[in-house]
């Protein structure tokens, strides 16, 4: 037995390791969406049941709610390899927003904190206090996420309105 649970160890690591390697930091932000998501429909499966409000409808919502978290993701991901793409191989091709920072990342650390949130909720459900602190560091955090993200945006409407106050001048 004790043999089965080191073959399944080093299985683990070696899994865990593999996409560390070939995904880097991203990776594991990945990784930490999906546990971030099974988590949250199992406590929100618990509290449901601790709770007797558990429905077989309510768990098929939440199934389809994590697949359209998973299908903005990919959005995002797609998103940033055709920006990348146009930016390298279009000549003369400029942007009218700021590319700086990488969307899926930002949609990713977006997601990770909302399960976050609805983790704690779950959690609270279920019985348990929870800091205040911590309620009110996870809304900073998402906002934070948010303003970084539309600062994106922001910075585009400024430069664009930059370069329409001195085509004015001209």
């Amino acid at each position: 037995m004790a043999e089965k649970i080191s073959e399944m160890k080093a299985a683990v690591s070696l899994l865990l390791g593999a996409i560390s390697a070939a995904l880097g930091w991203f990776g594991w932000l990945v990784m930490l969406y999906a546990a971030c998501m099974a988590m949250d429909w199992i406590t929100g499966s618990l509290a449901a049941k601790r709770n007797h409000e558990w429905k077989s409808s309510i768990a098929r919502d939440g199934i389809w709610h994590k697949g359209g978290s998973i299908a903005i993701v990919l959005v995002a991901l797609i998103a940033d390899a055709l920006i990348g793409r146009m930016v390298n191989f279009i000549p003369g091709l400029e942007l009218p927003f700021s590319y700086s920072l990488m969307i899926c990342p930002i949609v990713l650390v977006w997601y990770i904190v909302a399960e976050m949130g609805s983790i704690l909720e779950n959690g609270i459900k279920m019985g348990s206090a929870a800091p205040t602190f911590l309620r009110k560091m996870i809304e900073l955090i998402q906002k934070l996420v948010d303003s970084v993200g539309n600062a994106m945006i922001t910075k585009e409407r400024s430069d664009q309105e930059d370069e329409l106050s001195k085509q004015d001048k001209f």
